[in-house]
């Protein structure tokens, strides 16, 4: 398993143009989660639901990758085996820059699933068709994302990536979702990127804190990471 995981939350696409939960003015503002993102909502408001994916996979086309996210892929291309990726993001930035094997924690907005078998459809950008059904066993799509109340099966390969991980760097999580404090207490050295601090973290756990935009540290953390892989 990789030595080094990077592990990064909204802050990231951010900063390439994509809405967040706390924007003002975003793309999140003009609906109530719990109308479009929480467990049900597809039983009880699939229309307006499917209409809102559709609204950010079309906002997803329109951005593209950062020079953090250009960063972090050369970072995994020259250590393929010792630099893992882990997001809380559903978007595509990160594999749009050329990293590879991304653990998506909470879905990939691309993509839609079938809510009987758990068959995978890639769409990419497009609108989802309502009338579009299962090839395996004809049930119906939906977007493959984690909303609020469901369960997150790729939690499991979370704790399994972070077994071998000695370098620990965590990028625009506010960690309201994810607690990741604790294993910052288990590694050699950690690195903790946010604009500004989080009630939800607790800075004093981690190695080193950078209160900057992810495209301004970046730097400094690929350089730590390759004085940490050539010690």
């Amino acid at each position: 398993m990789a030595r080094v995981v990077i592990f990064s939350g909204a802050g990231i696409s951010a900063e390439s143009g994509l809405s967040t939960f706390r924007d003002t003015g975003g793309l999140w503002e003009k609906y109530r989660i719990e109308e479009i993102c929480q467990a049900g909502c597809l039983s009880w408001n699939r229309e307006n639901t499917l209409a809102f994916y559709d609204a950010r996979r079309e906002q997803l086309a329109s951005v593209t990758p950062n020079t953090a996210h250009y960063a972090i892929a050369k970072l995994q291309a020259k250590y393929p085996n010792d630099v893992a990726i882990i997001t809380q993001n559903v978007d595509d930035l990160f594999e749009r820059a050329g990293c590879k094997d991304i653990l998506h924690l909470h879905g990939f907005l691309p993509r839609l699933r079938c809510e009987q078998c758990g068959a995978t459809h890639l769409i990419g950008y497009t609108k989802q068709e309502r009338t579009f059904t299962c090839k395996n066993c004809g049930g119906s799509f939906r977007p493959d994302i984690v909303f609020f109340g469901e369960a997150a099966p790729m939690y499991e390969h979370l704790y399994d990536a972070m077994q071998d991980c000695q370098f620990l760097v965590i990028i625009g999580s506010s960690g309201n979702v994810i607690d990741m404090d604790h294993f910052a207490l288990h590694v050699k050295v950690s690195i903790l990127n946010n604009l500004e601090p989080s009630d939800a973290i607790n800075e004093r756990v981690y190695t080193k804190v950078l209160h900057q935009k992810a495209t301004e540290a970046i730097d400094e953390i690929v350089e730590d990471i390759e004085r940490f892989m050539q010690g």
